[in-house]
Parts: C-alpha cells; structure tokens; sequence
C-alpha cells in the first residue's frame, strides 16, 4: 500500500486529491500538508511551509512515505502580481520536494500547466514536444520544473511523473489566482445573480478539464508502468476548448436568463492569449491510457446540480 505525501493540500487541486487519494489507498496512508492549519479531520495533518527543506523531509521520513505528490504552487496571475514570491516559492518547493524524493527513495510527482507554453509555440493542436518560451513569471516556472523534473530522473533516477494541466474547473475549491478561474466562477455567478461579467475577452479559446478528470488522471498515470513511460513528466492532457461565449450557451441551456457581459483584464488576458487554442494529448493517451468523462455539456450539468446544493438554492 502506498503511503503518500501531499504538499499544498489546501489548495485548488490538493483540497479534492486528499479526499480521492484516501477513498483509494487509505486515510491513515495519505498524509496532507499545507501552510495553513485545516479542518478536515478524516487523516493525517501537519503544517508545512514548502520553502523549509529540514522540515519536508523530517516529515516525509517519519511519515514513511514512499510517494511525494507536491502541489504547493503560486498560481498564474498571483505570480505575475508577485514574482519573486512566486520563483522563490515555486522554485524553492519545488527543489525541496525533488530532494527530499531523491534522499528518501520516493516516487515523485508533480503538475505542470498549458503555462509553460508561450507566444511562439503553435496554438492549434499544439504539440507534447514544441517550442516553450513562456513570457510570464508562472511560465518560467513551469518550463524550469520540467527541466528540473526530468534532470532528477536521468541524473538520480526519482521516479518523477507529471502532467501540463489546462485549467481545471471545480464545484469545491474557489477560485485561487488563475487566470482560467473565470470558467469556475462563472457557474457561481450564473446561479447567484443570473450573470457574469468577464475577464477574458470574447473569443478567446483555452484548454479545460474537470477536476474530476484531472484528480482520475493524477491517479492512473502514477500507477502507470514505468517501462511505458516515454516522456514520463509534463504530459499534455486537456478534456476540452472553449471560448466564454461558449461557457455561457451551455449554462444558457440550463438557466435561459443568464447575461453575460465583458470587462477584459488586460494581465490575464495577455497570458490568456500567450497560451495554446488546443493542444494535442496523445502522448498520453498512448503511455498511459490517459482518458476524460466531461466534456462542456456534461460538465455544466454536473457543476449547476452540485453548485446549487452547496450554495442551498436546489
């Protein structure tokens, strides 16, 4: 059974991952950290800053972890408003997690994002292996930890495994300084005042998938065969494009009324329009079996129904 360490657990992917990776493997065998303290008594807790090295891997050895699942991240408009926070933290947790994988023997993984792309890479269908020159702080990240993941492996052999997520659309954690966060608080807004007013210009396309499919894909691709394994970090996976006029028609299928209008931030759409239209996930549906349940009508159905019972307008 294995017994797993995951960092940022409070955060937009890690606050679902905790709850998926103990229905799978146990709640006594997944130990959930994070910065601040948190509520969920259903497993182990301990507060961990990323940035402390010492502390990380004391508590990967006590816990006897053999898999470090390492989330803690600044997201992509929080860092271009703060980006020496975002390399010191993105970078310096990142470090500390790989290290304490490589002195401890553990399996290793870690997300990348549709970020590490940049203006020049092609936008249509865009390629696992391409051009990666991003132009934001969140990007560079990104692009580094990739290189970073891949160097542990070749040079120490860590088991180091990841995925480039698009973002990622969630009925339980609130939006956290994405710039894709429009697509979640858009559900929010449709239910509560019948419109939404976005960020992100008309017309603007970018990858998306469901947390559920996203958390489904973490799962299979650490338990994939190693041997299989050809790129082994920074897959591409994506469930679906969207524009927000397309976001709106769906939820428009279901409330009728709902208005959309736009107020275009010009940050995050200028990171917007540095990220791919689409891109192409074969490499993972080939070395892994990488696979998705929702696409955009599915997916509105599913976020309407559980947003209005959390927000006890069902």
């Amino acid at each position: 059974m294995k017994r797993i360490m995951i960092t940022g657990a409070l955060g937009q992917i890690g606050s679902e991952l905790v709850g998926k990776m103990r229905s799978i493997y146990g709640n006594e065998n997944v130990l959930a950290t994070d910065i601040r303290q948190s509520d969920d008594q259903s497993g182990p807790f301990e507060i961990l800053d990323v940035t402390d090295a010492q502390r990380m891997h004391d508590l990967a050895e006590g816990f006897g972890a053999d898999t470090m699942v390492h989330m803690a991240a600044l997201l992509s408009a929080t860092a271009e408003e703060k980006p020496l926070l975002a390399w010191n933290l993105n970078m310096g947790g990142l470090v500390n997690a790989l290290e304490a994988s490589r002195k401890l023997d553990m399996q290793f993984f870690t997300p990348s994002s549709i970020g590490a792309f940049g203006p020049s890479t092609p936008k249509k269908n865009t390629p696992q292996d391409t051009l990666q020159r991003p132009t934001t702080m969140y990007g560079v990240n990104k692009v580094a930890g990739e290189l970073l993941c891949d160097y542990y492996h070749t040079k120490f052999g860590v088991d180091t495994r990841g995925v480039r997520f698009p973002g990622l659309i969630s009925n339980v954690a609130q939006p956290g300084g994405g710039t894709t966060d429009y697509a979640v608080d858009i559900y929010y807004q449709a239910i509560e005042k019948g419109s939404y007013t976005s960020y992100i210009a008309e017309g603007t396309a970018m990858d998306m998938m469901y947390m559920p499919d996203a958390l489904q894909a973490i799962v299979d691709l650490m338990e994939a065969d190693a041997d299989k394994l050809v790129h082994r970090n920074a897959f591409n996976v994506t469930a679906m494009s969207f524009t927000p006029e397309e976001i709106a028609a769906s939820i428009q299928k279901h409330i009728p009324e709902f208005k959309m209008s736009y107020a275009v931030d010009p940050v995050r759409q200028e990171i917007a329009d540095s990220w791919p239209d689409n891109i192409d996930a074969s490499a993972a549906k080939e070395e892994w079996g990488f696979n998705t349940s929702y696409d955009l009508d599915a997916m509105t159905v599913d976020m309407l129904e559980k947003l209005k019972k959390k927000l006890q307008l069902a």
